[in-house]
């Protein structure tokens, strides 16, 4: 369908069209469409599933890693380069990835990054040796990277701002999400295990690892009829008629290109990516906001999530097979369950007051598991696993919802992928921080690590009430008194 009539050589807007002079008129007409189309939610689907592989790449190594080791005859060294690896290459590509995908677009950056997935999870796979297994798992590491802030960006810019299925709610939906990958890597590895040969059982890490190549080509097969550049992005680059085809291509929204009202708009030039203009107003202070609930909330899922395994079976005295059962039902009774709440509240409640309830159950949560210690009646034992699905279901409707809602929804679209990506290299040191100081503090301090470990959920609190910037109460591409967003 073309969106120009020709009229005796003069190019006139079809019937019904609508003018678009900047990117606030493409935010606008983005948020008061009432048509349903297949193509956007399409989109949508296309960036979750990029956060699915997120998830199954970094899960499935933890069930394998004892047999990478016995194969290669590992040294604890060698070991921790082999787990640590992806996690380095998740924090290189969270700072490369944000930037490249505001600077050269959300399509191109994400059908690069599905290569990644692709030949990282191969190489990784058919690793003849210990080198390769860590380039490989770097490289799937520096793929995850760039994978989140390009789908935070696509979550948010083929969304309304407000109603069912807005903005909020699809960037909460990455939470529920994860969880679900997670989950299903596990089971991936279960059904793997019984289709292996009993003689090859020693090939299902390589197998789970091959696995990950699968969901990545079926998302570059079906990448020509639904992936599309962001509207937004495009106007704000400005390529105005490129933004008019992809709302009439993804939405069937009928507009056309016009010149802006002020001329001096008409010479429009993109606008510089760079880190330094998250530091400088209005964003510095949602900079700070942002780089806090990251490393926080990293620090304390660490705690939770590294622990939960050794502090399920100090409870229940179970097995390996029991406690790995265990560890998922937690998952997908508590944190699951609250992840879809955590999309309902998204569209419903501000961003920081479900921040703050969640970071606050979580403090109780932790408080009482420090209280509790080591539980020797049965009562004890059921209230401890009790507040340990409560952490969980905050952590999925609260923190772990809104990590990606606040940043994503605080910055225009020209930086909001590096806002997205600053952040998670925030999370991924706080992940790495943990890590190495978590086993020293149970070490020293046993459950009263907990009391340590609180600190991560109460600090947020102080700073969402300190700076209280509500992202969710305007759309930040639609601000008509910001030059910058004009073309």
């Amino acid at each position: 369908m073309s969106t120009l009539n020709i009229d005796d050589g003069i190019a006139v807007p079809p019937p019904h069209s609508t003018p678009v002079r900047s990117v606030s008129d493409v935010a606008r007409l983005i948020n008061s469409n009432t048509e349903k189309n297949s193509y956007a939610r399409w989109i949508v689907f296309l960036a979750l599933g990029g956060v699915f592989l997120d998830a199954y790449d970094l899960t499935t190594l933890s069930y394998g890693i004892d047999d990478v080791v016995k194969e290669f005859g590992l040294t604890p060294t060698l070991t921790g380069l082999v787990t640590s690896s992806i996690m380095i290459g998740t924090i290189l590509g969270n700072l490369i990835g944000g930037w490249l995908t505001d600077k050269y677009g959300r399509y191109s950056v994400f059908m690069a990054d599905m290569l990644f997935f692709v030949v990282s999870a191969i190489a990784a796979g058919l690793a003849p040796n210990v080198w390769v297994l860590i380039g490989a798992r770097f490289l799937m590491g520096v793929g995850v990277g760039i994978d989140l802030p390009v789908a935070m960006a696509y979550l948010a810019e083929f969304s309304k701002f407000s109603g069912k299925s807005n903005k909020a709610a699809r960037l909460a939906a990455w939470c529920p999400m994860w969880y679900a990958a997670s989950s299903a890597c596990f089971f991936i590895i279960f059904a793997l295990y019984f289709l292996l040969p009993a003689e090859h059982i020693d090939w299902l890490w390589r197998a789970s690892l091959l696995f990950g190549a699968v969901p990545a080509l079926l998302i570059i097969a079906v990448r020509s009829k639904f992936m599309n550049e962001s509207p937004l992005w495009a106007a704000n680059q400005g390529d105005l008629s490129g933004a008019v085809r992809i709302l009439r291509d993804s939405y069937g929204i009928v507009a056309h290109e016009e010149k802006p009202l002020q001329p001096e708009a008409a010479s429009h030039k993109p606008p510089k990516v760079s880190f330094r203009v998250l530091f400088q107003k209005p964003y510095r202070e949602r900079t700070i906001v942002t780089a806090v609930m990251n490393i926080c909330i990293s620090f304390e899922y660490t705690a939770i999530a590294f622990f939960l395994p050794s502090i399920l079976a100090q409870f229940l005295g179970a097995g390996v097979f029991e406690t790995i059962s265990a560890s998922l039902g937690l998952n997908a009774l508590f944190a699951f369950t609250g992840g879809l709440l955590g999309m309902r509240l998204a569209w419903k409640f501000p961003s920081r007051h479900v921040a703050i309830a969640g970071f606050a159950l979580q403090f109780i949560a932790l408080i009482s598991l420090a209280l509790i210690g080591h539980p020797d009646a049965t009562l004890g034992v059921v209230f401890a696993i009790l507040m340990l699905g409560l952490w969980l279901f905050a952590e999925g409707f609260g923190p772990g919802a809104q990590m990606m809602i606040y940043p994503a929804l605080s910055y225009p679209t020209h930086i909001r992928a590096t806002g997205v990506g600053f952040g998670r290299s925030l999370s991924g040191i706080g992940s790495a921080l943990a890590l190495f100081i978590l086993p020293i503090l149970q070490a020293s301090y046993g459950t009263n690590m907990f009391w340590i470990v609180s600190l991560a959920a109460i600090i947020p609190i102080i700073f969402l009430l300190i700076i209280r910037f509500e992202p969710t109460r305007q759309d930040i591409d639609d601000q008509h008194d910001n030059g910058e967003h004009h073309v």
